[in-house]
């Protein structure tokens, strides 16, 4: 059985770093809080070279390195690093377990040899792209393999135990106190000095304690992984403390939570079929929005595209201080179309074109046209266009009875003149006389119950210079609706 470690070092400092746009290419560390007095609890590489190391207080450390970039401990970003951690894992494997921050242990049981090494490297080269800098370790046991993961550059796998395990110095087994102070004064410094030494005599001496340490110096501590449930929450969240006033820096934050979740739901062999966004704002408002999908889909570009379109005509009252965004999982979705049925090239483009056409008209001006049903005329619904387009529907059985009816869009503003209730005289833009013949009214109203209350009295006239028009009332004003031809 082998097993892989992918481990981040200083990872409470990356999970910050990482949420940044402008990345941190020179020393940095990261404080434990703001209070006065907090010590630094990590350092990054460049850091560590100047001097800076874990427990020095922010003074100390900027009187040692000037150009030290000085962060502070964010729980939300560490979560959304972890679950990063977690995501890559699960594309090896659905036996992973988080075992501590910043690492986690898979079960490669399943993958041929030949194809381990090769798919761990994959794994850590989609941590790099992700924001985070890991290593990986692959051997028999999950210790050995996280002895591996800190010696990595970036992929380690071990073959060969006792050679590998001997020269490491003791401090990778994580001796106690005490314990780590009595082997000193023995001259033992590495596991393969401790492994030496007989346990049941390093038992005696030290106690149960050493025994357990003597196991981990010689690779014999082995235990059962407890694997992480299979991912049914889909979101990623994260809270800033300077809050972003621009587009550029939130874009950046959402394409590491598109790519996150694309990760996810690509292992899980999911699509998104909407996305759930919640801005948070500086004035403790919050701004959601659902963004529906025309396709399910697990690809990061084209849910970045969503959310681009989007935030790109978005103006909100006040800054944005944190974010949330969630994709619904669904089935990727597998149909046969109708042999007369022709679907879209691309549905996403389509849809992210009517995205833009709709950030210039404003919501609800764009979709395909639904009449709506009741007898007011003109009485109609926006839906969202279908991706595919069926055959055409079948003929009726009855044609159109009598002459058609050109309507003008909009009505036409009419002066009408009445011998008692009926139209005597008509002036339009379109035709102007007297009325030889009307027939009507013909009235309509409805929802009388409600604030959009129509009522309406329409007739058919003709006039003596020619023309058959339908005239409108609503109220005292006429209108000409249109013309007979």
């Amino acid at each position: 059985m082998r097993y892989a470690a992918l481990h981040a070092a200083e990872f409470a400092l990356q999970a910050v770093l990482r949420s940044e746009a402008l990345p941190v290419a020179g020393p940095a560390a990261l404080l434990s809080d703001r209070a006065r007095g907090a010590t630094l609890l990590e350092a990054n590489a460049p850091a560590r070279e100047a001097g800076i190391e874990p427990g020095l207080t922010a003074p100390q450390a900027l009187a040692r390195c000037a150009q030290l970039a000085l962060r502070v401990r964010s729980p939300s970003a560490e979560a959304e690093a972890q679950a990063a951690l977690a995501a890559a894992a699960a594309a090896l494997s659905p036996r992973a377990e988080r075992t501590a921050p910043g690492l986690i242990t898979v079960d490669l049981a399943g993958h041929p040899p030949p194809a381990r090494l090769a798919l761990v490297r994959a794994a850590v080269d989609r941590l790099r792209f992700l924001g985070i800098e890991a290593t990986a370790g692959i051997a028999r046991t999950p210790l050995i393999a996280l002895y591996a993961a800190r010696l990595a550059r970036p992929v380690l796998e071990v073959h060969d135990e006792p050679a590998f395990l001997s020269p490491l110095p003791l401090s990778a087994a994580e001796p106690e106190p005490g314990l780590a102070e009595i082997l000193e004064s023995w001259g033992i410094r590495t596991l393969g000095a401790l492994a030496a030494l007989p346990q049941a005599q390093v038992g005696l001496r030290l106690g149960a304690a050493g025994a357990r340490l003597w196991e981990r110096a010689a690779g014999r501590a082995d235990r059962p992984i407890d694997p992480m449930p299979a991912e049914r929450d889909f979101s990623a969240a994260l809270e800033w403390e300077e809050p972003i006033e621009i587009l550029e820096p939130l874009l950046f934050i959402l394409r590491r939570f598109v790519e996150r979740l694309a990760l996810g739901l690509s292992g899980a062999g999911l699509s998104a079929g909407e996305l759930r966004l919640e801005l948070a704002l500086e004035d403790e408002t919050t701004h959601r929005r659902s963004l529906g999908l025309p396709d399910p889909t697990a690809d990061p570009e084209i849910l970045f595209r969503a959310l681009h379109t989007h935030l790109e005509s978005l103006r909100t009252a006040s800054a944005v201080c944190g974010a949330r965004l969630s994709a619904e999982p669904v089935r990727p979705p597998v149909r046969q179309q109708d042999l007369f049925e022709s679907g879209l090239k691309d549905p996403h483009g389509f849809s992210e074109t009517l995205a833009r056409i709709e950030a210039l008209l404003g919501a609800g001006s764009v979709g395909t046209p639904r009449l709506e049903p009741g007898h007011r005329p003109d009485s109609f619904a926006l839906d969202r266009p279908a991706l595919s387009v069926v055959g055409m529907p079948p003929r009726p059985a009855l044609g159109p009875l009598g002459p058609p009816l050109r309507r003008f869009r909009p009505p036409l503003p009419a002066e009408v003149a009445c011998d008692g209730a009926t139209p005597a005289f008509l002036r339009c833009a379109a035709a102007q006389g007297r009325v030889r013949s009307a027939r009507g009214p013909w009235i309509s109203s409805g929802q009388w119950w409600s604030a959009g209350a129509w009522a309406r009295e329409e007739w058919d006239a003709e006039l003596e210079p020619g023309g058959v028009f339908r005239l409108l009332r609503s109220g005292a004003v006429w209108r000409v609706d249109g013309v007979y031809d």
